[in-house]
């Protein structure tokens, strides 16, 4: 529901929340990272700058209620109970989720982390940032890259915008195996020392370590799971791939923490999640799995398929924004139950 959150997000400038207050109910929100610089939003489209997260908190600390997951079940259950209840989770795992730390430590808001556990232990960086790197930062040139079936050309740094949108969607479309073959043959289009360049860069893309994860799960942050690599769980997914993409990071932070309850898809819009992929889930031992579909929570839904609202850069009129999420539900409803494989289409 992007085109949908984007004039939800207009009227909400002209709304007061007074009005919608009453149509409040349960929510979950999500964000990525908290940067303090951009060096190029080509590359960086995950995180906030500090100034505007905080922004975000102190309006979730002044409007709502801003509750652990443990009360999640409860506010599926009963929403018209919690109707300015909300959770706050983080995906992916960057180190700078530090940074938020911090902030949401200070205003005592309890929030989740789901991290894949693939980058947690390898420090390796999301495949679409890899994609990206070579799209805007190879030398140019046409590339024949392995499982991309047409060639890409590469030119002058204004016309690359284009090429970024057609190479990411035919990578989203490849099995994991696959897309590996690919993103390994864009990053050895680099010349020697040029991508350890770009990652000292953007360092706002490197990743936790497990004993920071653990260092916030000591400091009261619940810890999910994000896939164990960040690829889509779509239907161009083997069975065994999402069954690996459910269990393998499960079983990592369990190892660790000592438990692993909630699940977040990677990308998970529509496109990105297939009906064998929350079955998946579930059957590895999730209780609850959420999507990046906007709506309100309740007793209706799918466990494992569970609505959140991505947080956008600057977020200044949430008040009256998050309750008019519940204008999504009717539409989340046709995707989520007893219709998931709707969640498939790609648009």
């Amino acid at each position: 529901m992007r085109r949908g959150s984007e004039t939800l997000r207009i009227l909400a400038q002209w709304i007061p929340q007074a009005a919608v207050r009453p149509f409040g109910r349960p929510v979950a929100l999500f964000f990525h990272g908290v940067a303090p610089q951009i060096a190029d939003p080509r590359i960086e489209i995950n995180h906030h700058t500090p100034e505007a997260f905080r922004a975000i908190a102190v309006q979730l600390k002044r409007h709502f209620n801003i509750l652990p997951l443990d009360a999640l079940t409860d506010a599926l259950n009963r929403p018209e109970r919690h109707a300015r209840a909300v959770f706050l989770m983080s995906d992916d795992g960057y180190a700078n989720t530090m940074h938020a730390a911090e902030v949401l430590e200070e205003l005592r808001l309890p929030w989740t982390l789901f991290v894949s556990s693939r980058h947690i232990e390898t420090g390796e960086l999301n495949p679409l940032i890899l994609a990206r790197l070579f799209v805007h930062y190879a030398p140019e040139g046409p590339y024949d890259i392995p499982r991309i079936q047409q060639p890409i050309a590469l030119g002058s740094a204004d016309t690359r915008g284009p090429v970024a949108v057609s190479v990411l969607q035919r990578l989203k479309r490849l099995p994991a195996g696959h897309a590996r073959e690919a993103i390994a043959a864009m990053t050895s289009a680099f010349p020697a020392g040029r991508l350890a360049q770009l990652r000292a860069i953007f360092e706002s893309e490197r990743y936790l370590t497990w004993n920071e994860v653990k260092a916030l799960h000591g400091r009261g942050v619940e810890i999910g799971a994000h896939a164990h690599w960040h690829w889509p769980m779509n239907d161009y997914q083997s069975a065994d791939d999402l069954q690996l993409q459910a269990k393998l990071p499960r079983d990592a932070i369990v190892a660790r923490i000592g438990r692993c309850r909630y699940f977040s898809y990677p990308f998970g819009n529509v496109g990105d999640v297939s009906n064998a992929a929350w079955q998946a889930v579930r059957e590895a031992g999730y209780s609850h799995a959420f999507t990046a579909l906007s709506g309100t929570l309740g007793p209706a839904l799918n466990p494992w398929l569970l609505p959140r609202y991505a947080l956008r850069a600057d977020e200044r009129h949430l008040p009256a924004l998050l309750p008019m999420l519940r204008m999504a539900d009717r539409r989340l409803a046709r995707l989520t139950t007893g219709a998931a494989p709707a969640l498939t289409v790609s648009h």
